[in-house]
């Protein structure tokens, strides 16, 4: 379903700078509207042409007040509040205003500092009864941000605010703080405890490192969800930036838990007054205000004047919300193979936050209690690795994500000892009665090794990441990786799969209870898909294998020699004794094909961990390009007639 576009009014632009008030007659623009009564009132930054200014020449930026008898038509200002405070010495931009029970508040950038720098620019609040005189104002933020705004309501009883956090210190960070009282909104000792915890707060709204993005209105109140316009800025940091107004849908009581939001920008500038002016090419939402069936969404245009436009709430909710069709769709480079979901990527980094910044891929999943359940593998920018987790009821669409890593680097062997990669990397799942095993690659920067823990399924399910102690089970001086367990014993043993000299290798254990300096032997043996099938460097299982009537289905990736490219195979090994080979299949299921694929952290690469088994087909869930995740699936049988069977 498209998503209508914001259509701007014919009085564009409804309030422009006025020459004969110094104060406003330079620009006059970012508005923010509320309705009182009869009485449409909008505050706005104003600024004036450069003048002196507390020693330095300065255009100068101030908060005016209008008030009007329609949604577009102010036709007297005045100033409203002005720098009176050593953290607003500089200037006042870009006011929200919010009126909860008698008060109206009004947060605004505070400037500091002259030049302007991160660390001077700031968030305040100015307090009113009446929005012509300011009764008290206070600095909130002790930090670089920007762009608060109030809920116009309490949610569970708290004030709750949602703001621009590192605006001047990318990435930016959209985010939300809860207030027990009023007076917790500007208290130095609640915002140094809750930076301290930053990403916590964060609701994740970046798609790239390369965007930028702020808080635009406050939130409007729909019968669906909090309603956030915002600004949405691609590419910010090149000369290709384009400026967007977008929107976001947020759960009424939980406004961390993200509903819908647009996939494209509702607007872009294409109006002459919001090509040229102070700032070209700018159109910056700053207000909104639901009326009836239309969304009023206003806006500054070029950092020069006011304009607004509308929207029908109705139609941009449905086109937010609307569940798109769930497309499979053919390889053209492996035909008859796995077939990929047409929305990959289904996981892609979060640059607001640093523990998963540079890439997020080779995921593991489970399917339990009607959900799948992804622990990916996730890289900061130094490096390093932890896992994170991802939830999706039908496969495809995620539905709970958080913010913060569900699986950490506890032991010497997992963490960095110089510099380059380290961590838990390359998760792989399985289910053994109620426990659930975790086996992964730890790497502390020069030799990667086996590990593995475990958690009870009940605490998995419920978030609880209560995870045993990890256990090193290869030795210090081996290489080996792309570990799992099957998902039985066989024999009345453990079969644990490792990649050792480039091979399959599969070792049985009596315990999954190590001692010290016990290690799984440098020679189990071996499953080795036929050379003559594949030319190859490596190959390493893929998923934890799956129990089918004819055998373990067991996917495999292998990598190319010469192209260093990484295919996946797949292989039928005996129920009783998985050391006998009965079937492979002699071409790929699935190769390096669309550009999330092709291009990323590491080229060429698709890394299935994870494989579930449902309604006869098989899921799979891989890393792209060592920087995402994709889904794809392939019917059971087909795999097996691949196979000649």
């Amino acid at each position: 379903m498209s998503v209508p576009r914001l259509e701007r009014i014919a009085e564009n632009p409804f309030l422009v700078p006025n020459l004969d008030e110094a104060w406003q007659s330079y620009a006059a623009f970012n508005p923010s509207v509320a309705k009182d009564g009869d009485c449409w009132r909008m505050l706005f930054r104003a600024q004036s042409a450069p003048r002196h200014h507390e020693g330095v020449m300065l255009s100068l930026s101030t908060i005016g007040v209008a008030c009007g008898d329609s949604p577009f038509h102010f036709p007297y200002t005045q100033p409203f509040i002005t720098p009176s405070e050593p953290w607003d010495r500089y200037g006042c931009e870009d006011p929200r205003v919010t009126r909860i029970g008698d008060t109206w508040f009004t947060f605004y950038t505070a400037l500091s500092e002259y030049p302007f720098q991160a660390s001077g620019i700031r968030v305040a609040v100015a307090l009113s009864r009446d929005l012509k005189t300011v009764d008290e104002k206070h600095l909130v933020t002790p930090f670089n941000a920007k762009a608060m705004a109030l809920f116009p309501e309490k949610i569970n009883g708290k004030y709750v605010a949602i703001l621009t956090v590192d605006t001047d210190r990318p990435p930016a960070k959209i985010a939300l703080a809860w207030f027990d009282h009023e007076q917790q909104i500007w208290s130095e000792t609640y915002w140094n405890e809750w930076y301290a915890n930053l990403p916590a707060h964060i609701v994740p709204l970046l798609r790239s490192r390369n965007d930028h993005l702020e808080v635009g209105a406050q939130p409007v109140r729909t019968d669906r969800g909090w309603l956030l316009v915002h600004s949405y800025i691609r590419n910010y940091y090149n000369a290709a930036r384009q400026f967007g107004i977008e929107a976001v849908l947020l759960d009424l009581y939980d406004p961390s838990r993200v509903i819908g939001r647009t996939a494209q920008p509702i607007m872009v500038p294409e109006k002459k007054y919001e090509l040229v002016g102070d700032v070209a090419n700018v159109v910056f939402p700053s207000g909104a205000w639901l009326d009836g069936d239309t969304l009023n969404v206003y806006y500054g245009a070029a950092d020069t004047t006011c304009c607004m436009a509308t929207i029908n709430v109705h139609e941009l909710l449905d086109a937010m919300c609307a569940n798109e069709e769930v497309r499979f769709v053919e390889s053209r480079q492996a035909p008859g193979g796995f077939r990929r979901y047409a929305g990959n990527p289904i996981i892609s980094p979060r640059p607001e936050l640093h523990w998963e910044a540079q890439s997020t891929f080779n995921p593991a999943v489970l399917y339990e209690d009607g959900a799948f359940h992804i622990l990916y593998r996730a890289m900061s920018r130094d490096g390093t690795s932890v896992m994170g987790y991802a939830r999706s009821r039908d496969g495809v669409h995620i539905d709970a994500r958080p913010t913060h890593p569900v699986y950490l680097p506890r032991e010497r062997y997992e963490k960095r000892g110089n510099a380059g990669l380290s961590g838990c990397e390359d998760p792989r799942l399985t289910r053994i009665g109620d426990q659930v095993y975790l086996f992964y690659t730890a790497y502390d920067g020069n030799i990667p090794r086996v590990a593995f823990s475990s958690i009870a399924l009940a605490d998995f399910l419920a978030g609880r990441w209560d995870w045993a102690w990890p256990q090193v089970i290869t030795p210090p001086h081996i290489d080996d990786k792309d570990a799992c367990i099957f998902p039985e014993r066989i024999g009345g043993k453990y079969a644990i799969i490792h990649r050792l000299n480039n091979n399959i290798y599969v070792d049985y254990v009596d315990s999954l209870e190590f001692a010290d300096g016990q290690y799984l032997r440098e020679a189990g043996f071996v499953i080795r898909p036929r050379r003559e099938y594949w030319g190859h460097k490596k190959f390493g299982i893929a998923a934890p294998p799956i129990r089918t009537e004819r055998g373990w289905l067991a996917l495999f990736h292998h990598v190319s020699d010469p192209g260093n490219t990484y295919r996946v195979g797949a292989m039928l090994l005996d129920l009783a004794d998985p050391s006998q080979l009965l079937a492979e299949t002699s071409a790929d299921l699935i190769e390096p094909e669309l550009d999330y694929e092709k291009v990323g952290d590491v080229n060429n690469v698709v890394f299935p961990c994870g494989a579930v088994l449902k309604d006869g087909e098989v899921w799979i869930y891989y890393g792209g390009a060592d920087t995402v995740v994709g889904v794809a699936k392939m019917p059971l049988a087909d795999i097996f007639a691949r196979m000649g069977l």
